[in-house]
């Protein structure tokens, strides 16, 4: 499993994994489940790669955000998605220090522990992310 087809689906919990492209979109399989399923350009698609957390000073790739949750974990499952806010932006602030808290809510902070410990349980490889380091920089202010 790359990194790189790995995408988010909005209004559909969990991640995919990007099998192979179709005329009208993309076959992916649930990493949760292993359902296979086309996605058309109607749905709101968003592949891991390209998101990015907000620091004071820059934007980190989510790989890298994750990269240090695995480290941190030693690559076993994290702290729960449901804790509460501050727990959850507590923990954050530790594998990310300094990331602009006036941009990144709780609820991203939500979503990028439920997405690491998914990728845990479908015994993801986090040493590749690592090698994945991006070759240009994409700024989108």
């Amino acid at each position: 499993m790359e990194f790189s087809k790995i995408i988010a689906v909005t209004g559909k919990p969990g991640l995919f994994e990007i099998l192979s492209q179709t005329k009208t979109g993309v076959i992916v399989k649930s990493i949760v489940d292993d359902k296979r399923f086309p996605i058309t350009a109607t749905h709101n698609v968003s592949l891991l790669e390209n998101i990015a957390i907000y620091t004071y000073e820059e934007e980190i790739p989510l790989a890298q955000v994750i990269k240090n949750i695995a480290d941190k974990e030693d690559g076993k499952e994290g702290i729960s998605h449901k804790e509460s806010n501050k727990t959850l932006l507590s923990y954050f602030s530790e594998i990310l220090p300094g990331f602009d808290e006036e941009r990144v809510y709780a609820s991203n902070v939500k979503k990028v522990i439920q997405w690491y410990n998914i990728l845990v349980s479908a015994k993801f490889d986090f040493s590749t992310l690592a090698a994945e380091e991006p070759v240009g920089s994409e700024e989108e202010e």
